[in-house]
């Protein structure tokens, strides 16, 4: 029994001897780390890279609550000279895309994601709202536009909306002076003869107030519907559409619409006093009413 209880004597022996080799080290590394010396200002690296030539100006300056420049002049995908402000009726909103048919990558990306949010939503362009999209290549000719605009037609799968969907070409003067109005940046590239621009969407209402900004390649259907009821000034949408908008705003920097606490507080408040009053109207009116059925009885 005595040989059993000095068995665990070498593995204690082998722990010490681990520890011990482990301290070292330690001390020795925290040595080395001491005495290396510093590093001369002169010969730290800047690895911050600066932005590249070709996206330099590319950005969004957002306007919100300017006006639209409605008296510019373009030429549509049928030949017709036509101006900007002739999409604002007053009654529907406008959502307005710079995207051009030669874009190689980014234009195809943005409006098939928009496509496949406009599915998704029942509010149809031509009935609803009006889409603008202006080229950002002024060499782009009103045929190669209209083709354009039947591929895109022929993905959505809604005849309604050829009169709501409408794809503008114009001067270099006219492109730049929308793009200035919406306060987008672009550039172009001459060794790669393309265009550099936000990816981003923005939302008029019916008078040509800039309303809304989104953001992305791919659009959420329930913040497009709700971008562009916000932006009808309540001219399109259902009551329930505009008491999400009563309970929610957009919050940027989530690119989508986040609960207002406040708000929801208040509605669910008074929605609480509506009923206490149903109940209690109710309940005065059945008193003199099971009076009377007692009355009857007891005669």
């Amino acid at each position: 029994m005595a040989s059993d209880r000095s068995a665990p004597a070498p593995l204690v022996g082998s722990r010490s001897a681990l520890c011990a080799a482990l301290a070292a080290a330690l001390v020795f590394l925290t040595a080395l780390a001491a005495s290396a010396a510093p590093v001369a200002p002169s010969e730290i690296a800047d690895r911050t890279d600066g932005v590249p030539k070709r996206l330099r100006g590319v950005d969004v300056k957002e306007r919100l609550g300017q006006p639209l420049p409605k008296g510019l002049r373009f030429v549509d995908q049928d030949g017709r000279n036509v101006a900007l402000g002739q999409y604002f009726n007053g009654t529907q909103p406008v959502l307005l895309t710079f995207n051009y048919s030669d874009c190689p990558m980014l234009c195809s990306l943005m409006l098939n994601g928009l496509l496949k949010s406009l599915k998704e939503i029942d509010l149809t362009p031509g009935e609803d709202f009006q889409i603008v999209t202006v080229s950002i290549d002024h060499r782009e000719k009103p045929e190669r536009a209209l083709r354009t605009k039947g591929r895109y037609l022929s993905q959505y799968g809604r005849p309604e909306a050829t009169s709501g969907w409408h794809f503008l070409t114009g001067s270099a003067e006219s492109v730049r002076a929308f793009a200035d109005g919406i306060g987008f940046g672009y550039s172009y590239n001459e060794a790669r003869d393309e265009y550099a621009h936000p990816s981003a969407f923005v939302l008029a209402s019916p008078d040509g107030t800039l309303v809304r900004y989104l953001y992305g390649i791919e659009y959420d259907p329930k913040t497009v519907r709700m971008a562009l009821v916000e932006s009808s000034e309540g001219k399109i949408g259902t009551t329930l559409d505009r008491v999400f908008l009563y309970c929610f705003h957009y919050d940027s920097s989530e690119g989508r619409y986040a609960p207002v606490a406040r708000n929801i507080m208040r509605l669910g408040g008074g929605a609480s006093v509506v009923l206490l009053a149903g109940f209690l109207t109710v309940l005065f009116r059945a008193g003199p009413k099971k009076r009377r059925q007692a009355e009857s009885t007891a005669s």
